[in-house]
């Protein structure tokens, strides 16, 4: 067996982190944000909107909320600022002045802060889409605590307006810590009206470009994305993803495929169907040649609804 020459080994990692532009460690001046940092500031922030929920039995509900709101805020305000700054220094340090990124950092977590009453508003409609829409809830907190399409939403609305306000890297780090923990891939792109309910949740991919109305129901297992991504980075910025007018519910594992595809307002899609087309409001969508045969031992009667075909 060859025997491995460490230093030589060490020479030609190094050979390679010279050759790479995405190897970056050695250079001070380009640090990305911390994703340890930004799960954290979710935390702090879901603590705002829902105390009381998270704190595994360590306290209850603070009975003071000014304080607690006031204090947290502060405290999410000077991490989220030195995030967002590492951002735009990984983005921007070449082409702006450290004096320049501080100032975009503290106004970029101002207007966050600013946004999280009508955040906090906007999700209290998904808990209720999601307890109208699911006979299986039992109370709104149920909702709150264990409902993983739930958690998905609320990562979104937060990572949303982070990347409506123009910052790198960390809208994606927040979604894709909700997609690590549910299984939804809801880019922070997308735009989401109210009373959204990801029903079950597992599978969901939601792409940049994706308009969903109000009053929108999805089952696990639906994509809302790309006919063709060949492109690439030519593609960034074009309507790749479907528009979802309101009151659409899609059910499971259904494509809709398609920047010019329009699923017009209270219109259903049935389970695995397949659009790549725009469909008008007011219609059901089902898949027509769906086949179900059952294959049986010899001698082993069963009675079968006549519908099925039986293959011996």
């Amino acid at each position: 067996m060859k025997t491995c020459d460490v230093a030589e080994i060490v020479k030609e990692i190094e050979q390679a982190y010279q050759a790479s532009d995405e190897i970056f460690f050695t250079d001070p001046d380009r640090r990305m944000p911390n994703r340890n940092e930004i799960i954290a500031i979710l935390k702090d922030l879901r603590n705002i909107m829902f105390p009381g929920y998270f704190t595994d039995g360590a306290q209850s509900a603070p009975a003071d909320a000014t304080y607690f709101v006031g204090n947290t805020v502060m405290t999410v305000e000077a991490r989220l600022r030195r995030q967002v700054e590492l951002a735009l220094h990984f983005r921007d340090g070449g082409s702006k002045g450290c004096e320049s990124i501080e100032a975009e950092a503290r106004d970029t977590a101002a207007a966050l802060l600013c946004k999280l009453p009508s955040i906090q508003r906007m999700l209290y409609k998904d808990i209720q889409a999601a307890f109208d829409g699911d006979p299986a809830a039992q109370s709104k907190e149920e909702i709150i605590y264990s409902y993983p399409g739930f958690f998905a939403i609320w990562v979104y609305r937060i990572a949303h307006e982070l990347y409506m306000l123009d910052v790198p890297l960390i809208p994606r780090i927040m979604t894709e810590y909700a997609h690590s923990r549910t299984g939804v891939d809801l880019n922070a792109g997308a735009t989401v009206g109210e009373y959204f309910f990801i029903d079950h949740a597992t599978g969901v991919v939601i792409g940049e470009t994706t308009v969903i109305g109000d009053h929108v129901k999805i089952y696990q297992g639906v994509t809302l994305g790309a006919l063709s991504t060949r492109g690439g980075q030519r593609l960034a910025g074009v309507k790749r993803h479907p528009t979802i007018e309101d009151n659409v519910t899609i059910y499971a594992n259904a494509c809709v495929l398609g920047g010019e595809t329009v699923i017009g307002e209270d219109s259903v899609i049935a389970g695995s169907a397949f659009v790549t087309e725009s469909i008008p409001a007011h219609s059901r969508v089902v898949r027509a040649d769906q086949e179900i045969a059952v294959s049986q031992a010899k001698g082993r009667p069963q009675a079968v609804p006549p519908c099925l075909e039986i293959i011996e």
